[in-house]
């Protein structure tokens, strides 16, 4: 009891001790630098993956990007012994494992601890917390403990921020998987109504990516200007009771309000009350959005495997 109380009174003083700096200064520290030989683990913190740890950028003046890194010994022995006493609860990649355990990326007494300070009671101790399987004490000595901490640390270290994509070289998808020829009589029944194939030659081109290629057609915006241009933008006609009629691209239009931008760069905004004033859109990718509901995968991937075609 009495290590439990003086370890917990450690941990109190010491991040204290790490706000009043932060307080003194006026602005957040910079993260430690990874201790030499971190290895690929340590560097992930000084090559900015770390910032999930504490929440990116404005979180490192938490302790969780305050702490640093222990040597690559310490960090494989570390995860050795994670492998054997804690990977079946917590997961492989600390997010959770089999039984049950709770994320070790998220626990936030895993984030403030330092230097397994505040988890070796944790360890010996065990816990049980509502909602989750209880933490059965483990007869691990004290060593043993601060080198899985580290561990811990150094994986957090390399976590980013909520919603990034998983970490390594951006992933290429081949979405040109459709029959070109089938794509073309596609296009001939249903499209050529309004685009003549003429029109679209070069389209591949001007948009040589398949992706937005594909995105470009199925949305409508398949103007030169690459589905940004005042081609693809709506426009509308505002009739007012009592008024001249006022002209321009719309910007903006609902139940209560429509709102546009004249020709020469002034916007316009007129309350609705039912029909009044009279709206008139002219939205130029209707036909494709009326379309969206009737495309099947095949469709997609056949008009753009033969759209890529058209350089």
């Amino acid at each position: 009891m009495r290590l439990r109380i003086g370890v917990a009174c450690a941990a109190v003083l010491l991040t204290s001790s790490i706000v009043g700096k932060l307080g003194a200064q006026g602005a957040p520290a910079t993260p430690n630098t990874p201790a030499a030989g971190a290895g690929a683990q340590g560097r992930g913190r000084a090559g900015g993956g770390g910032q999930g740890a504490g929440g990116g950028a404005a979180g490192r003046g938490f302790p969780a990007q305050q702490r640093q890194l222990a040597n690559q010994a310490t960090l494989d022995r570390g995860k050795m012994l994670y492998e054997i006493n804690c990977r079946a609860c917590h997961g492989q990649d600390l997010r959770g494992g089999e039984t049950g355990g709770p994320n070790l990326l998220r626990s936030q007494l895993a984030l403030t601890d330092l230097h397994g300070e505040l988890l070796i009671p944790l360890v010996k101790n065990g816990r049980e917390t509502p909602g989750t399987p209880p933490m059965p004490a483990l007869q691990i000595p004290d060593a043993d403990i601060v080198a899985i901490a580290e561990h811990i640390h150094a994986v957090q270290a390399t976590s980013r921020g909520q919603g990034s994509p998983p970490a390594g070289p951006p992933i290429q998808l081949n979405i040109v998987q459709g029959d070109a020829k089938a794509g073309q009589a596609y296009f001939n029944a249903t499209c050529s109504t309004c685009h003549t194939l003429q029109s679209m030659q070069g389209i591949a081109t001007r948009i040589p990516e398949p992706m937005q290629l594909q995105n470009t057609w199925v949305g409508g915006g398949g103007g030169r200007g690459g589905g940004r241009g005042g081609a693809s933008r709506a426009t509308v006609t505002v009739t007012p009771p009592n008024g001249p009629r006022v002209e321009g691209t719309l910007v903006r239009y609902d139940d209560f309000i429509v709102v546009l931008t004249t020709a020469d760069g002034i916007e316009r905004s007129f309350a609705r009350d039912g029909d009044v004033p009279k709206v008139e859109v002219k939205d130029p990718r209707a036909a494709h959005l009326n379309l969206l509901s009737t495309y099947t995968d095949k469709d997609m991937h056949d008009v753009t495997a033969f759209l890529v075609t058209l350089k």
